[in-house]
């Protein structure tokens, strides 16, 4: 019999193209990951993957293993959501994914009134900017800064996001506040970090700012990187700069100020999904339900 837990290490390898990624993924070593697919290939007495320099292709079998893995996944989804919601009342666990900024600081404030409203569930909160696999049940549902392409999740649009550039008044006060774009080129800024996975381009606009496709000068350079919107927050309160901030990270801290308020970034649309095996579970539609519901009555969007 098939080790499930290999099994699904097996699907995050396939889904990412390499051990490093995978791994990342999962939260394992990469010599775990290794031991996981070889433990399985010997059970299986079969080769799963082709290894190569520039990453790993799936062996017939593994085509085949990938496929059956998918399908298994989806209906223990469907068997847990039926068995944990046989009563009237909501309950059972639900595991949320959602990126830094909007999961640790807009989702977190509001699940206090979530749990006491339905005090059957529980949550757990899988922080990450980048996506998880929700057909492998990593997550039950999702919170993403991009629309979702997989045909199997089902989106719900919960908010457009907009942009502004914000800074600490102890900042601004020792640099002075600009006012017009170009004064952005003499004052510190922040901005993501060199991590080609940036959730969304406004992050790095107050770099751009101002520039057309054909300008010569050239583009801003950061005081400050960090690789994490709730570091650039920080950062930014702490006065160390001038950052790009979604209006519900910026306008929501009592430490920080708009500036330049009538030049407004990219804006971005925030989707609820999950997949299509939950599309019945109670305790999914009133997560969702109450988000709506926040998203509402909160005016910054």
């Amino acid at each position: 019999m098939m080790d499930w837990d290999r099994v699904r290490v097996f699907h995050a390898v396939a889904q990412a193209g390499s051990f490093t990624r995978a791994a990342e993924r999962l939260g394992l070593s990469q010599s775990a990951i290794s031991r996981q697919i070889g433990a399985l290939e010997e059970d299986l007495g079969t080769p799963l993957f082709h290894r190569h320099a520039r990453g790993l292709v799936l062996t017939e079998q593994g085509e085949i293993l990938l496929q059956a893995a998918s399908e298994v996944a989806k209906r223990m989804a469907s068997v847990q959501a039926a068995l944990g919601e046989s009563r009237d009342a909501p309950a059972g666990h639900l595991r949320v994914n959602a990126t830094v900024g909007i999961g640790t600081v807009w989702l977190v404030a509001h699940l206090p009134e979530f749990l006491n409203r339905y005090p059957e569930i529980t949550v757990s909160l899988v922080i990450s900017d980048g996506d998880v696999d929700l057909s492998m049940r990593e997550a039950d549902v999702a919170i993403r800064v991009a629309r979702p392409t997989q045909p199997d999740l089902i989106q719900r649009r919960l908010m457009t996001v907009h942009t502004h550039i914000y800074g600490s008044p102890a900042y601004l006060e020792r640099h002075g506040e600009p006012q017009t774009v170009d004064d952005l080129d003499r004052h510190r800024l922040i901005a993501y970090g060199d991590d080609p996975g940036v959730p969304v381009a406004s992050l790095n606009w107050v770099l751009t700012a101002g520039h057309e496709d054909d300008d010569a000068r050239p583009l801003r350079k950061a005081t400050l990187k960090v690789n994490n919107v709730f570091g650039m927050l920080r950062a930014a309160e702490s006065g160390l700069g001038l950052a790009s901030l979604p209006d519900y990270l910026g306008s929501s801290s009592a430490r920080l100020q708009r500036v330049l308020p009538n030049l407004e970034g990219p804006s971005f649309t925030a989707y609820f999904v999950y997949p299509e095996e939950l599309k019945t579970s109670k305790r999914v539609s009133v997560f969702r339900d109450f988000l709506l519901q926040k998203v509402a009555e909160q005016a910054v969007w």
